[in-house]
């Protein structure tokens, strides 16, 4: 078992300890099922009470997708974006031609020169972490990176025209303190921005000063 007060879960992490028997009576039987097949759920975005994470069930479909609530003190295992990212698994996956795989492939290292924190989250991200079906030849490639301090717009710029060399579809999140925004947005120079946070989407024009930058 995790210690509680030395956990923060953060949205994207998928977390396994969910049992089948905290769902409420009215789950549908995918979720059940998905939790069968020793799924991990996901974190999710949302304001929670103390001693509990907002976590979503993945089915096998993207319409199956359940929301529900889990106890911190029943986490017995979490992997970050940045986990997915460091164990190199799509090395080894067996459709390595697949245009997401190919991409994360020739991206990883080029990231990784930057010395930005960055992950896999997505179905990909799923699927190298838990092992279990998920992604698709035509699923997209979605990254995260952990933007703690402000990316400048020229910085997020020049990661974009990076990425574009890759091959395939990629969706790549800045992740603020204060929520996420997708990084081609922040790089377009719009006066305000969207971000995603826990207690909603904002309209902000500094997503790391969001407090005071609320539209």
């Amino acid at each position: 078992m995790i210690n509680e007060a030395s956990m923060v879960p953060n949205p994207h992490d998928l977390l396994w300890g969910f049992a089948v028997a905290q769902l409420p009576l009215d789950a549908p039987a995918w979720v059940r099922g998905a939790l069968g097949r020793h799924a991990p759920v996901v974190v999710r975005r949302a304001l929670a009470e103390p001693g509990w994470v907002a976590v979503g069930v993945r089915g096998r479909t993207r319409e199956e997708r359940f929301a529900t609530w889990m106890r911190l003190g029943d986490v017995r295992r979490r992997v970050s974006p940045e986990g997915v990212a460091r164990t190199g698994r799509w090395m080894r996956h067996a459709n390595g031609a697949w245009p997401a795989l190919r991409a994360l492939a020739w991206l990883a290292p080029q990231l990784d020169r930057t010395g930005l924190r960055w992950g896999v989250t997505g179905s990909l991200g799923f699927e190298l972490a838990s092992g279990l079906s998920a992604a698709h030849p035509a699923s997209d490639l979605d990254l995260l990176i952990r933007a703690t301090q402000p990316v400048s717009r020229a910085g997020a710029e020049q990661l974009c025209r990076l990425i574009d060399r890759a091959p395939g579809s990629i969706d790549v999140q800045l992740e603020t303190p204060y929520g996420a925004l997708a990084l081609r947005e922040w790089a377009s120079g719009a006066a305000r921005v969207l971000l995603k946070s826990n207690a909603g989407p904002l309209l902000v024009s500094d997503p790391w000063a969001a407090e005071r930058s609320v539209a």
